[in-house]
């Protein structure tokens, strides 16, 4: 099943290019405080997934709406550095780490105010003369309270997948260091979507091909089964130190072919079974009060 998220944090199942209101099928109260729709959907999936295939709720076009990011209230955003080979070789000198990969480094967060939707701008700070770079990721969307999970069971607590960017700010060549949670973690650098799509749906997350694109030109191309930590050892990893909650987000790494972004560029991902997102770069429209 693909869910969505859209216009006043709404859920609706997608099929092909329209979309069906399921939101009645959700708790009233939840009105108060829509952005929390999708983590009780996914923490009562069992309870409601009938009621939500029985809905028989018009139809509307998905180009009428506006979709907003399909997990749009994570307590946390998980990500694995250096997770792809070829990537670690590309980076070594705009990054602190160098050459060690998550199964030495572990994960990093960025701050879910980062969050942004599958139509949203990636804005870049204005004025700025630093590098910014997009990051094609596969994200797994947590789907139950989970602690200490071995890889052997990680499976059972990922509810689905959807599309990321990772977009970032490299360090500065004249010596300024910012931490990378940081870097990565100006609003709008991370876009998910477009869709959530269930776990059953997508089959082996080993087992997909991943692509993003700027100006029609390919930039990064890869097999998720190249990954070196895969997604249930990236579970144990992260599991072992902090308790995963229904909604939370947990980003597989980046291959090779990371690259600047510039104003006016459009960025294309698209990952197989789960769906692409077109998203436009823009500079913000103020200059902040710290520049970079």
């Amino acid at each position: 099943m693909k869910l969505a998220c859209y216009d006043d944090y709404r859920v609706g199942i997608v099929e092909d290019d329209e979309i069906r209101d399921v939101t009645d099928s959700l708790p009233a109260e939840l009105d108060l405080v829509p952005y929390e729709r999708v983590n009780w959907l996914l923490a009562h999936w069992a309870e409601v997934v009938d009621r939500l295939r029985a809905t028989d709720g018009p139809w509307r076009p998905l180009s009428s709406v506006r979709l907003r990011a399909c997990s749009p209230s994570p307590r946390h955003i998980f990500a694995l550095p250096g997770n792809y080979r070829e990537h670690l070789g590309e980076i070594g000198a705009m990054t602190i780490s160098g050459k060690r990969t998550a199964n030495e480094m572990g994960f990093f967060l960025k701050a879910p105010g980062s969050l942004a939707g599958p139509g949203d701008a990636i804005e870049l700070p204005r004025g700025s003369q630093r590098r910014f770079d997009h990051e094609c990721e596969l994200a797994a969307v947590i789907g139950a309270t989970a602690f200490d999970v071995p890889a052997e069971e990680a499976e059972s607590v990922v509810f689905g997948y959807t599309c990321a960017v990772d977009a970032t700010m490299r360090i500065d060549p004249e010596g300024r260091q910012e931490d990378r949670s940081m870097r990565k973690s100006f609003q709008t650098f991370t876009p998910v979507g477009p869709y959530l799509v269930t776990a059953d749906e997508v089959g082996d997350p080993h087992d997909l091909n991943s692509r993003l694109s700027v100006n029609g030109e390919v930039r990064q191309s890869v097999h998720t089964g190249q990954m070196i930590v895969d997604v249930w050892h990236a579970i144990e990893i992260i599991s072992s130190v902090v308790t995963l909650q229904p909604g939370d987000l947990v980003l597989a790494g980046t291959p090779s072919g990371v690259s600047p972004l510039s104003p006016g560029d459009k960025l294309e991902i698209a990952i197989d079974r789960i769906g692409s997102m077109t998203l436009p770069v823009v500079e913000r429209a103020r200059v902040s009060p710290r520049t970079f």
